[in-house]
C-alpha cells in the first residue's frame, strides 16, 4: 500500500518572482538614496555623478548581500561581547570596502578615512531603516 503525503504551503497571491524583483529594486533605490544623503551630509564621503552613484549603490548591495553575512558570522563572539555595537564597525568596513572596490572600477565614489566611513555607515544604516519601514511597507501593501 502506498502512502500519500500532502504538504500544504501558504503562498502569497501573485508571481513570487515579480515580488522579489520589485523588492530588489526597492532595496537598490533605498541604497542609492542613503549613499546620496551620506555624500551630501558627511564630510569625506563623495560621489561625482549619478552613474557613479547607481553603480556604487549596486556594488554596496552586492557587498552587503555576499560579504557582510560572512563577516557577521565570523565576528559573532565580538557581537555578543559588545552587545551588537560591533555591527557599526562591520557596516563601516562594508562602506570602506565599497569605496575601495569603486576605486578599482574607476568610479567616482570615495570615502576619506575611518571617521567619514563610520559616520557614513551610521547615516546609511539610519536612512535604510527609516526608508525600509516606510517605503518597504507601502510597496508590500501595493503588491498584495
Amino acid at each position: 500500500m502506498r502512502r500519500r503525503v500532502y504538504v500544504w504551503r501558504w503562498q502569497e497571491p501573485g508571481n513570487p518572482g515579480e515580488d522579489r524583483l520589485v523588492g530588489l529594486l526597492v532595496r537598490f533605490g533605498i541604497n542609492a538614496a542613503a549613499l546620496l544623503l551620506a555624500a551630501e551630509w558627511v564630510r569625506g564621503v563623495e560621489v561625482a555623478g549619478w552613474q557613479s552613484l547607481l553603480i556604487a549603490a549596486a556594488l554596496f548591495g552586492i557587498i552587503n548581500a555576499l560579504i557582510r553575512p560572512v563577516v557577521l558570522a565570523l565576528s559573532c563572539p565580538l557581537l555578543v561581547l559588545t552587545l551588537g555595537l560591533f555591527t557599526l564597525l562591520v557596516n563601516t568596513a562594508m562602506l570602506a570596502l565599497t569605496a575601495w572596490a569603486s576605486g578599482r572600477l574607476n568610479l567616482e565614489f570615495e570615502v576619506d578615512g575611518f571617521r567619514a566611513a563610520f559616520l557614513g555607515a551610521l547615516l546609511i544604516s539610519a536612512v535604510s531603516v527609516v526608508l525600509s519601514a516606510t517605503v518597504g511597507r507601502k510597496v508590500r501593501e501595493v503588491l498584495r
